[in-house]
């Protein structure tokens, strides 16, 4: 719990047993209703987030959600380390088991009774009694859930899409109880002619087993999937956690001391050797070296770092050796704060509330007056007990929401098996909410429109020198180094002059570059000042192409050997080939590009030069944490905002777009912070996401409409008495087989052309 204002403090509370989007509306009513008390209660997470004052204690609040139908609790703090004992994928199985047990029933059993129902050839003598038998599990076990969750909103007298599952497969089941034992059903031989005629009948020889089974399969189908979606909530930030070292060489009275991160305090001194990652934030208090922080900050130019400089943790120590003094630990660190970044963003984030649930608030309680209504008619007309509850239960089963249930699902399934084939995976229908509402998307520049890696571009020679000399000892050199800057040369050298030759002596100078001796040439790479300690300069045609070069935000490597400078080498963050086209596609779909990075200005400007953005469309020297304001401030502005990203250093701010789009090359923390996922690095893929999430949105929406108009159409005649049941299940049959051919013509989407 945190104060946020004097006399207020703010809590996030865990919910449990929500069942729907309408839940979360009815808990964040509730607790708006208390005094000084303000509340967003965000489904996916499973999360509520309340401001409250001094004189409303945390137990009040949790008093208020109990007493609504529901639990809450204070989550677990984070912590800046993974806890010992914390959840594991196992245990999230675990939770999910109970769930994908009684949706295995549903099916296992519920399919032979709908094939029996369906299929006359299939209705043999006693068919309808091995009906009976198969669909009692599915009705009372496999749907437990949602009679539990009726029966909670009916104490609370609210009316959800659960209370018309539970109401129309519980009349169905024991409405066919009744024709099975007391009318007709029974008979020995009964069958289920299709005879479209519309006729007043007392039911007495009709049942709907197959309609409460079918119903209840399908919507525990759409119930299970959906809870492995939200049990990814938190991804996210355990990928971040995960980033951060595990143990740490701690330096204690003189020796070294291998400890867990967690056990470090503010001014320990640790060791970092190369390779290994920095535990915590801190200062260097020994050594130099180089600092690869692209995963955390998107920079993608390695830090050189030395005596007195600050270091953050989860970095790469690419260099040489470092003593580290920390200066923040656990939650103060900046990886900690970026989890909680990314926790903030994914709970503010307006929960998306689907059109069903919408849709269900009104149409619920609307059936469920009908049918009384229809039993009160029929019986105070005389049409006799019998015939009256025939109609009221016809409207409940003509209202039961087979196609809805069929109807996000298969459309989402279609959608993202087709987005899957081509590199685009979506992760659920609230995804799409936003797609079709997006004006404005915000591209990180390091691995979404350049490729992430540092890349020889270029080599400028002196007159007499050829490429391939300058090539052949610098690379041979620059091989032996570990910085990432001199493999980047060294492997831009071997792929250009093939096997490079092993240097006969090798020094590797702190924060200036390297120099031995190549094929007996004395060889120097690296700064200018390291030419000059050797009393070299470089001449007026390496000079100027070194200051263009750098003008244009790369960085530039001076090359001597014998003596005499001989070349300047050009390394930078190379520009995909794709994504000048990938933003003409963005802009034709109505979209605004703008970069976004941490890196330099004038590293940005060239950059989206290159792929034709604008400059006034151009954020650089962006800090980490600074990025989620960047996007909440284009959000102040009206603009609803896209946000295409790959690094730990974006989740935050994916996670706060109104779309995030992760790179799949980039970390597990942005993937699992965005909203649709490319698995190919290839930016044209976001413009084809954006596409398919619309042409799926668009189909999901079609869908909801006929599931719907083909019930309400036949209300009327239900509510009449004159809905024969075969016309209520070729009816519920036929929108059912409609939804899916529908949802089905989303296999023949295109990518865009080249």
């Amino acid at each position: 719990m945190t104060t946020t204002t004097p006399g207020a403090a703010e809590v996030e509370l865990a919910i449990g047993g929500m069942t729907c989007a309408s839940c979360a509306a009815r808990i964040e009513k509730k607790l708006n209703r208390m005094d000084g008390v303000e509340a967003t209660v965000n489904y996916a997470t499973e999360k509520a987030k309340v401001t409250f004052r001094e004189d409303v204690s945390v137990g009040d609040l949790i008093s208020t959600v109990e007493a609504t139908g529901y639990t809450a609790r204070e989550p677990e703090p984070v912590h800046a380390e993974p806890a010992a004992g914390g959840t594991s994928a196992q245990d999230e199985d675990d939770d999910l088991r109970p769930l994908r047990q009684r949706l295995t029933t549903a099916v296992v059993l519920a399919v032979p009774v709908i094939a029996m129902a369906m299929v006359p050839a299939l209705q043999f003598e006693y068919w309808q009694w091995l009906s009976l038998t198969l669909a009692a599990p599915v009705v009372t076990y496999a749907a437990w859930p949602f009679h539990k969750a009726a029966w909670t909103n009916a104490k609370h007298g609210a009316a959800t899409m659960d209370t018309l599952i539970s109401v129309g497969t519980s009349a169905a089941f024991l409405w066919s109880l009744w024709a099975l034992f007391f009318g007709t059903a029974g008979t020995p031989g009964m069958t289920h002619p299709f005879e479209l005629t519309i006729a007043r009948t007392d039911g007495a020889g009709n049942i709907y087993l197959e309609a409460a089974a079918g119903v209840t399969a399908f919507i525990l189908a759409g119930r299970y999937f959906e809870a492995r979606s939200k049990r990814r909530a938190g991804a996210a930030l355990k990928a971040l956690l995960e980033l951060g070292a595990k143990e740490v060489t701690a330096l204690r009275d003189g020796r070294e001391e291998l400890i867990a991160v967690g056990d470090l305090t503010v001014g320990d001194r640790f060791l970092v050797r190369p390779g290994e990652k920095i535990a915590t934030d801190g200062v260097v208090v020994e050594g130099s070296s180089a600092v690869d922080a692209s995963m955390l900050t998107g920079e993608s130019v390695p830090v050189e770092v030395g005596v007195g400089d600050g270091v953050t943790g989860a970095t790469l120590n690419a260099g040489g050796r470092l003593v580290v003094e920390a200066t923040r630990v656990g939650a103060d660190t900046q990886l900690a704060r970026m989890a909680k970044l990314v926790e903030d963003a994914q709970n503010g984030k307006a929960a998306a509330q689907r059109l069903a649930d919408k849709i269900s608030a009104v149409f619920v309680p609307i059936v469920i007056a009908l049918a009384l209504g229809t039993l009160g008619f029929w019986f105070g007309n005389g049409a006799g007990l019998t015939a009256a509850f025939t109609a009221a239960v016809a409207v409940l089963i003509i209202a039961c929401p087979c196609a809805l249930g069929l109807a996000t699902p298969t459309a989402l399934m279609v959608g993202t098996g087709r987005g899957a084939q081509l590199g685009i995976l979506i992760k659920g229908p609230e995804v799409l909410e936003t797609t079709r509402k997006v004006d404005t998307i915000v591209l990180d520049k390091t691995g979404t429109v350049t490729t992430g890696k540092m890349t020889l571009l270029a080599v400028h020679t002196a007159e007499g020198t050829s490429d391939d000399d300058v090539l052949r000892l610098a690379g041979a050199l620059e091989h032996s180094s570990e910085h990432p800057i001199a493999q980047a040369v060294a492997s831009g050298a071997a792929s250009r002059v093939g096997t490079l030759p092993v240097p006969e002596d090798f020094v590797n100078v702190a924060g200036l570059g390297v120099q031995g001796i190549v094929e007996g040439h004395a060889v120097l790479v690296g700064r200018e000042k390291l030419l000059a300690e050797w009393a070299m300069s470089l001449p007026e045609e390496l000079r100027r192409a070194k200051t263009e070069a750098e003008a244009g935000g790369r960085t530039a490597i001076a090359v001597a050997w014998d003596g005499e400078a001989r070349a300047v080498l050009e390394v930078a963050d190379a520009v995909k080939e794709t994504s000048a086209e990938a933003i003409e596609r963005l802009r034709a779909l109505g979209l605004t590009p703008m970069l976004l990075t941490g890196d330099n200005k004038a590293v940005a400007e060239a950059v989206a030069a290159e792929v034709g953005i604008a400059p006034e469309h151009v954020i650089a020297e962006v800090l980490p944490q600074d990025k989620v304001d960047v996007v909440k401030r284009l959000q102040d502005e009206g603009r609803s905002v896209a946000m295409v990203g790959d690094g730990v250093n974006d989740a935050a701010a994916l996670a706060q777009a109104d779309l995030g789009l992760a790179m799949g090359t980039g970390t597990d923390a942005a993937i699992e912070a965005g909203d649709l996922t490319l698995v190919r690095g290839d930016l044209r893929v976001a413009a084809d996401a954006i596409r398919l999430s619309r042409k799926t949105l668009g189909t999901i929406r079609s869908n909801l409409f006929w599931a719907f108009a083909y019930n309400v159409a036949a209300l009327p005649l239900a509510a009449a008495g004159l809905l024969n049941p075969m016309i209520a299940g070729a009816a519920m049959a036929f929108s059912s087989v409609f939804v899916v051919g529908n949802s089905l013509r989303l296999r023949s989407f295109q990518p865009a052309k080249g």
